[in-house]
């Protein structure tokens, strides 16, 4: 990877190579920032270019024996931890090395769910196991193939056990010679607050609007698009890029969305019993579908987050200021009705429950009582009077 194939970041990329040159390389670094930006391919484009025994002040040379096996993520000393879901194939991370290098190299920018898609196992949530810091300190006790440096990166290092975490704060404390730490991680608040202490931390920023709207540019996206795309995409080309393919999960977001929030509002103002009756009997059925197992406990977690996010527009739509709404057409044509219903009256609250109903996901309560509740919920704000 070179540093040149990465959108944006360019005054980190300057500390990074200067870093570099100057052989001030920290044994741990921890790459912080949202999904989608960049992060992994920053700490692979850094690997590659502190082992490159031709670079430049700008860049590896992209010539050698060791960026050429950089390039194909097959250089003996370089290293991966990510989250894994134990199958027949194995349970530590060399058992996936071959779809993990697929979607480096062939989708580059991706988040949690675009991995677990790639795995074949999006109804379960990965961890890395106690098993991989065997493999880590196993790795890296091996003399290294070159002259160079051993490169440990870490993606998602907040989904270690606490076992695993307690075991590489050990090696980060007495790190083998010649060894780099790269973490990437997109919660560092959940590592433990010894390993936070023990590398140093990097926050990569959100892209630009108008690098995310270039780029997208540059792949094709009509002009008139790509400037609205890079708003709504807040920072993330990842973001980006799905909006502009319009995936079937935007457009499925926005029905459960619609779903939830229509008959929520039949049921809370609506007068006419069957049509309430009806309402409850479709909420009822929309939690279910939403606890189902195949939708996974990410995609119930990426949900909330969007529904939070289309009420933040809704509320913000109400002061007439279009350049502060971050909408897709489809979006803004529910929201024409909708928006009102969003009001000082009620918007802290639905939001409180938005993000209530997450963090119950995400500590695996039950989906179909959290959901449940949670259409219950929206019926009684819904109809709540402006404060």
């Amino acid at each position: 990877m070179l540093f040149s194939e990465i959108i944006g970041h360019d005054v980190l990329k300057s500390q990074m190579r200067l870093s570099a040159r100057e052989g001030r390389i920290p044994h741990a670094q921890l790459l912080t920032g949202k999904a989608g930006i960049g992060k992994l391919r920053l700490a692979l484009a850094y690997a590659q270019y502190i082992n490159c025994p031709h670079r430049t002040e700008q860049d590896s040379c992209g010539q050698c024996p060791t960026c050429l096996q950089y390039s194909r993520l097959q250089h003996p000393d370089l290293h991966f931890v990510f989250p894994i879901v134990k199958t027949d194939a194995g349970d530590t991370c060399d058992a996936f090395m071959e779809p993990w290098r697929d979607i480096i190299l062939h989708q580059g920018y991706f988040d949690l769910d675009d991995w677990y898609r790639q795995l074949g196992v999006e109804t379960k949530q990965g961890i890395i196991y106690e098993k991989e810091s065997a493999e880590i300190l196993r790795k890296l006790s091996l003399k290294a193939f070159g002259d160079g440096y051993k490169v440990m990166i870490i993606w998602q290092p907040e989904k270690m056990n606490a076992t695993c975490a307690n075991k590489l704060l050990k090696l980060l404390e007495e790190p083998p010679q010649r060894t780099v730490f790269l973490l990437v991680s997109e919660h560092p608040e959940q590592l433990l607050s010894t390993i936070q202490s023990r590398v140093q931390i990097l926050p990569v920023a959100a892209l630009p609007e108008s690098t995310i709207a270039e780029s997208l540019i540059r792949d094709g996206v009509p002009t008139s698009e790509a400037g609205n795309i890079a708003r709504i995409a807040n920072g993330s080309y990842l973001q980006a890029r799905k909006i502009a393919n319009q995936t079937e999960e935007n457009q499925r977001e926005l029905h459960d969305f619609i779903e939830l929030f229509r008959d929520a509002y039949t049921i809370g103002v609506i007068r006419d019993p069957q049509k309430k009756y009806d309402s409850l009997c479709r909420l009822r059925q929309w939690s279910i579908d939403m606890a189902d197992s195949k939708v996974g406990r990410e995609k119930q977690k990426h949900f909330l987050q969007y529904a939070q996010q289309q009420v933040r527009e809704n509320y913000i739509r109400n002061f007439g200021q279009q350049q502060l709404n971050y909408q897709l057409s489809a979006e803004q044509e529910f929201s024409v009705k909708f928006a009102p219903f969003i009001h000082s009256g009620n918007v802290e609250q639905i939001m409180n429950q938005l993000a209530l109903a997450e963090r119950q996901i995400e500590q695996n309560g039950n989906a179909k009582m959290i959901f449940f509740d949670l259409c219950l919920q929206m019926i009684v704000l819904i109809k709540q009077k402006k404060a």
